[in-house]
């Protein structure tokens, strides 16, 4: 074959290669195309009739790294609301996990709000709940909602609680409690998608999680309440002389002891939401099933704890236990007494040697 036409054979060749993959370039990008225009409609077309919206934030009592404007930077985000106190250790476990999402999410158009709606009277102080925000690391807005406003416009009957609305207001979900994080933040992210996709941005929303140790209840012990408000229908105080509300209360701990109940020593101050040790000292004693043990107290007082009839040791104290096996009550708030590596039947003893000791509950975990 004469070499000008093999030459012009080649030339042909290449020149077909080139306008094939020139066509199936545009090819794919016109199916990009496609399937992108498929994906934004799908997001646009979502009938969200079904959803209800978020309410307006009621009642502000106080706002934390943030201000009354608040309500205006909610407009074109993810808002994560979530409802909480800060002496609740159910609320306190999911803390590490939003504060996580906060700082991996806020630039991408996620918007937390703590809704602080109190369940004593001291979570009511803003000092009180300034520490706490500062204490668990929290840089996301907190507002005061002392008198449980927004707490009602959203319904809500539970510590903690999350209600996440979309870009548009409407609320895609709610968790009552504690766990199902990995859920959580893939509706995070596939609401941030949505948002991005509505508004236009040019945002590939990745899809690795927090990757956090979740806690795992092992507790058979319920939480218990000392204020014969609180207690109602729900009272587990052992001593034969029980709640008497508004009234000081000698009380002797019987020979008999029964799981799940506690125990008085001393002179007491029965109040609707607490007990006040009045005589110069007091004892608690609680037989109880749980890996952790805590109290939420108040009133400035030393304590000592005890396990199964022994100073408590180091191996399982608390994270609020020093070293003798005291632990100082200093502010109004949760502390942990007992942290033990599993969960077993123990009996725990406050001996409590001044009077003024505020106790609220027993939380376990």
């Amino acid at each position: 074959m004469r070499s000008e036409i093999k030459s012009a054979l080649v030339l042909g060749a290449m020149i077909a290669g080139v306008v094939i993959g020139i066509a199936a370039y545009f090819a794919s990008l016109d199916a990009q195309i496609m399937e992108k225009s498929t994906i934004t409609n799908n997001i646009l077309s979502i009938d969200k009739g079904q959803f209800r919206k978020a309410p307006e934030l009621q009642g502000i009592a106080g706002y934390i790294n943030t201000d009354s404007n608040l309500k205006e930077k909610i407009k074109d985000k993810v808002v994560l609301y979530d409802i909480w106190t800060y002496s609740c250790i159910n609320c306190q476990r999911t803390l590490p996990y939003i504060t996580a999402w906060d700082e991996k999410y806020s630039d991408q158009g996620l918007l937390i709000i703590g809704i602080h709606s109190p369940e004593f009277e001291f979570e009511k102080d803003i000092k009180n709940v300034e520490l706490a925000v500062e204490k668990f690391g929290i840089k996301y807005p907190v507002i005061l909602d002392n008198d449980k406003k927004t707490w009602d416009a959203f319904e809500n009957r539970y510590w903690p609680r999350k209600y996440i609305a979309d870009d548009q207001g409407y609320i895609r979900y709610d968790h009552i409690g504690e766990g199902a994080y990995d859920e959580t933040e893939k509706i995070i992210q596939e609401l941030l998608q949505e948002r991005a996709t509505r508004l236009g941005l040019n945002v590939v929303m990745t899809q690795s999680l927090v990757d956090l140790e979740e806690h795992k209840h092992e507790s058979k012990t319920p939480e218990l309440y000392f204020g014969y408000d609180f207690a109602y229908g729900r009272s587990q105080i052992g001593n034969p002389e029980g709640f008497r509300p508004n009234q000081q209360v000698t009380y002797t701990i019987p020979d008999k002891l029964h799981e799940d109940n506690f125990y008085l020593q001393g002179i007491w101050e029965n109040l609707d939401d607490r007990m006040i040790l009045v005589s110069e000292s007091g004892r608690i004693v609680l037989p109880y099933f749980a890996k952790e043990a805590n109290i939420v107290a108040a009133g400035a007082s030393q304590l000592e704890i005890f396990v199964d009839g022994q100073k408590i040791t180091p191996e399982s104290a608390g994270a609020d236990v020093n070293s003798d096996g005291t632990v100082n009550i200093a502010e109004s708030t949760l502390y942990n007494l007992v942290r033990s590596s599993e969960s077993s039947s123990h009996v725990l003893e406050i001996q409590v040697n001044q009077p003024g000791f505020e106790i609220y509950t027993f939380t376990f975990g």
